[in-house]
């Protein structure tokens, strides 16, 4: 792994196709300073056929920041892996666990682990192209293969090629039969396999990503892994990642525990200021506000906040203030 400013991915937000777009990942900074972010799947072909600015362009804030790409071709993901750096993004991450068959049919995502050798050349490609680290988040299988030796050959092979940072989805990816939703819950969660690859690779970083919920969960797989990466816990109940920075990032300087009331007061300025930037036709406020309904999780009031923030004519108006209200109404409930 090559050297970075920030900390180690000890803990870090998967990257959620619609969700973890550069509004939510600002969200989510306002609540760890020190987790990785990552940011939707980008297709090489949108980058090199399409709006860059679009796709690549993300707060300073953000940072550690990783750009996940999806493609299959070596040359291509060498141009993007080479664009995303250039932009400033901290990692590039290879897609080879999405299941979708939007993404099978551009030979990319889950059905890439049935290729580890296209798969190697594209990341000795990228590792080429850029200084900074190349990762790959994949699968512990595809379809009916059981086998921990088809992930263990396939993180491997792809070792070889120089890549020294893998996130393990502990889950297979069946591509056909299951829709993308189905296969984050339906294929049965072998941490264990996680845990045997580092076993076999002490000198590789590995992280787990599936279904984990609670730091309970977190700190018994750091028992045995590097890190660990949260999926749709991180978006629903996203007030979790409060104490993160304390916990898991001791030796990096960080404040004391935030509030949610001091998140809301971060993200107003943010959401006047993106408003102002791209105007009433370039950008509504539910592109920001609707990353943060879970913000209030568990709290008394929680649906009021969430039904302020939903209400389709006040979001009409474009007033950020709306974020102000929703908190306001909780106030009565005792929320500092």
């Amino acid at each position: 792994m090559k050297s970075t400013s920030y900390g180690k991915r000890t803990i870090s937000v998967a990257p959620m196709m619609d969700w973890t777009d550069r509004h939510c990942r600002m969200f989510h900074r306002q609540i760890t300073r020190h987790s990785w972010l990552y940011t939707e799947m980008v297709t090489t072909g949108a980058l090199l056929h399409g709006d860059v600015a679009r796709h690549l362009d993300f707060n300073q804030e953000e940072h550690p920041v990783a750009l996940q790409l999806g493609g299959s071709e070596p040359s291509d993901l060498a141009q993007c892996a080479k664009l995303g750096q250039q932009w400033g993004y901290d990692e590039i991450n290879l897609n080879c666990g999405c299941p979708s068959e939007r993404v099978q049919r551009g030979a990319f995502g889950a059905c890439l682990m049935a290729e580890p050798a296209l798969v190697a050349d594209c990341v000795k490609a990228m590792r080429d192209a850029v200084t900074i680290d190349v990762t790959v988040k994949h699968r512990i299988g595809i379809d009916d293969t059981e086998s921990y030796d088809f992930v263990r050959d396939f993180v491997g092979t792809i070792a070889a090629a120089g890549c020294n940072t893998f996130i393990v989805h502990a889950r297979n990816a069946v591509l056909k039969g299951l829709s993308p939703k189905q296969n984050r819950e339906i294929p049965p969660l072998k941490y264990d396999f996680a845990y045997r690859l580092k076993r076999d690779f002490p000198a590789l970083e590995i992280i787990i990503n599936g279904g984990i919920k609670t730091q309970a969960e977190i700190d018994l797989h750091l028992a045995h892994l590097d890190g660990v990466m949260l999926g749709r816990e991180a978006y629903h109940n996203p007030y979790l990642m409060a104490t993160f920075d304390a916990r898991y990032y001791p030796d990096l300087p960080h404040g004391e525990i935030t509030t949610r009331a001091a998140v809301i007061d971060r993200m107003l300025p943010y959401a006047s200021e993106q408003l102002a930037r791209h105007g009433s036709a370039g950008l509504r406020l539910n592109s920001i506000t609707r990353h943060m309904l879970g913000l209030m999780a568990g709290m008394p009031g929680a649906r009021m906040f969430r039904q302020t923030l939903s209400d389709a004519t006040r979001l009409a108006g474009g007033d950020p203030r709306l974020l102000l209200e929703a908190i306001g109404r909780m106030q009565p409930l005792g929320l500092e």
